[in-house]
């Protein structure tokens, strides 16, 4: 998980100042079905209540005047085992994941990629890994100067970061001195954040000492959070209390939920945004809602404003079968056009990983037993289930030389300095997936948006070949239809080249003294003794996504005709439309 979602809601927290008469609610309601919401009339409604609308479905009601309505595609997600403990997060049960399959993509062989995307109140933060990180202070420095405003800075989003959580020791209490930065977190905020309940290992502590033979390749980075994350740093993860914090069970408390002034409707599709008057600008502040099983659709106008937040594949599915898109291709498939927003489901951008592998002598450990585990967990929420499925002591991040060849033919991608080219995630042999380590290697900021956004900082090379991303579209009128999504991994170069400077400074890292008589060889992909062919079969078929999807509604400057949001959010030329999920993300 890349907990970008503080900063995509920053600038909504002043919600609730806005003046407002003051209006009665009854009570609180959580609804299952569309025909339950009557004749009720709302402030504020907000379309998909994942990790954006979650949050700010919670900040809007805390003013009493405000009547708010959050719209989930999916079921409530109280009392889910398997979303709760973090340890069951692969045996999450499909009614409460999307199910996405990409495009068959090109530069894979036309193979398909599956995309969980959580379906459910939370959204994926109630089916993710757990992994938080903010990303590096680049990043939003990079958004602030393409955007025009420096509100979207690392310096002014930092006391959003740490107001939003509140970090906790890890189950069991063992100790964590010098594995994170007091400094950089907050204590009294929503989300749980802590280092897994496991500590360092043998394969740890190796780790620890490469840094000390190679400090200036492999630094060691005491916060993976403090803005400036390249090296190696200890995980850090979304759980609390033994359990999942997701943007759900952190902002939709019990107490939340019985405030007067918000409905909570799940099991609802908003399949489309309506313009609210015929006459005048265009002001879309009413919304098509009908239920996930189908039947009869309802319309209903907010007083304030329409929120999106159905997510970075959603969003767009919203926006274009509502006619708002590119006027071309919307007019090929026969969708009423009601604005041309061309940039609409374009700059797709996520990381892609593939897997590196290195013999070893250590031995696997044992294994877990299933029924002993879930009991310790429900009987006092400690145990093996308190950790992540995916869990792992360490990443690796890097980047790549900057004498490096790759850079004499293609741009560096990366916003500035801080920001790394490459994330290893250090496995610790003998653990649940194989008895060999494994590195995930990641290329950051390998994807770009289409060159004809023509931001700063996200310009193609200056030799002219094309860093292009990927697309979110529509094929046809059913708004019920999943979006075709298309991530055109490895679809430039630079990508391959990425990958393979990613695998040379894993086996730079796995070598020297250190990892002697612990490891044993370098198992591959090899790019020093495949052929170009060779290496890029080798890959084609573990390329993944890394599930951090953005860009598909991204924010550009007040007054630019690229982009979809302005830098407060709300959508260009549109009145009462506003958007908060990570599709406004410019770039990773």
């Amino acid at each position: 998980m890349v907990s970008y979602y503080p900063a995509i809601l920053v600038l909504l927290l002043t919600f609730a100042l806005w003046g407002a008469a003051p209006r009665v609610f009854v009570h609180a309601e959580l609804l299952g079905h569309v025909d339950q919401l009557a004749d009720k009339t709302f402030d504020f409604i907000i379309a998909g209540g994942g990790a954006a609308g979650s949050v700010l479905a919670s900040r809007l009601s805390e003013n009493p005047k405000f009547g708010v309505l959050l719209v989930e595609a999916g079921p409530d997600n109280v009392g889910v085992l398997e979303i709760m403990a973090p340890g069951l997060a692969f045996q999450i049960p499909r009614t409460y994941n999307w199910n996405f399959v990409s495009v068959p993509q090109r530069g894979l062989d036309n193979r398909a990629i599956n995309i969980p995307r959580g379906h459910v109140l939370g959204g994926s933060t109630c089916i993710n890994g757990m992994l938080y990180t903010r990303g590096s202070s680049d990043n939003y420095d990079n958004w602030a100067r393409n955007v025009g405003d420096q509100q979207w800075s690392w310096k002014a989003l930092w006391p959003y970061f740490k107001k939003h959580e509140r970090w906790v020791a890890p189950v069991g209490n063992r100790s964590i001195e010098g594995q994170y930065d007091p400094k950089a977190h907050g204590y009294n905020g929503k989300t749980f954040v802590s280092l897994p309940t496991k500590g360092p290992d043998e394969h740890s502590f190796r780790c620890l000492n490469n840094t000390k033979l190679q400090p200036k390749l492999f630094p060691l980075t005491l916060d993976i959070n403090g803005g400036k994350p390249v090296g190696l740093t200890w995980t850090q993860w979304s759980i609390g209390k033994g359990e999942r914090s997701s943007a759900a069970t952190s902002y939709l408390t019990p107490d939340v939920r019985r405030r007067p002034n918000l409905t909570i409707l799940v099991n609802a599709y908003v399949t489309r945004v309506v313009p609210s008057s015929v006459n005048g600008p265009l002001d879309i502040r009413t919304v098509e809602i009908a239920p996930r099983a189908g039947g009869a659709s309802k319309t209903l106008t907010a007083k304030k404003e329409v929120i999106l937040s159905a997510g970075s594949f959603g969003t767009p599915r919203i926006l274009l079968s509502s006619g708002i898109g590119n006027k071309t291709e919307l007019d090929l498939i026969g969708v009423k056009v009601i604005h041309d927003l061309p940039d609409v489901g374009e700059g797709l951008t996520d990381h892609a990983a593939i897997e590196a592998r290195w013999g070893t002598t250590a031995t696997h450990l044992p294994p877990v037993d299933p029924a002993e585990a879930l009991a310790e967990w429900q009987a006092n929420r400690t145990g093996p289930l308190t950790m992540s499925s995916v869990s792992s002591p360490q990443l690796l991040w890097n980047r790549i030389s900057s004498d490096s060849p790759v850079f004499k033919k293609y741009r560096d991608p990366a916003p500035g300095p801080n920001s790394p080219h490459i994330e290893m995630t250090l496995r610790s042999p003998g653990g649940p997936v194989t008895p060999e380590s494994i590195v995930l290697l990641t290329p950051y900021s390998s994807q770009h948006p289409p060159s004809r956004r023509k931001l700063p900082m996200l310009t193609p090379p200056s030799n002219g070949m094309h860093i292009s991303g990927g697309t979110v579209k529509i094929n046809s009128t059913n708004p019920f239809d999943d979006p075709l999504i298309d991530y055109n991994f490895l679809g430039h170069p630079f990508d391959i080249e990425a990958f393979k400077e990613g695998i040379r400074l894993g086996k730079k890292f796995y070598s020297g003294p250190v990892w002697q008589g612990y490891r044993t060889s370098f198992l591959g992909p090899d790019p020093e003794t495949l052929s170009e062919d060779e290496f890029l079969n080798a890959i084609k078929p573990m390329v993944s996504s890394w599930q951090h999807p953005v860009g598909t509604a991204a924010m550009s400057k007040r007054g630019s005709k690229q982009g979809v949001v302005n830098p407060d959010l709300r959508v260009k030329g549109v009145r009462g439309l506003r958007i908060v999920d990570a599709s406004v993300i410019v770039s990773l």
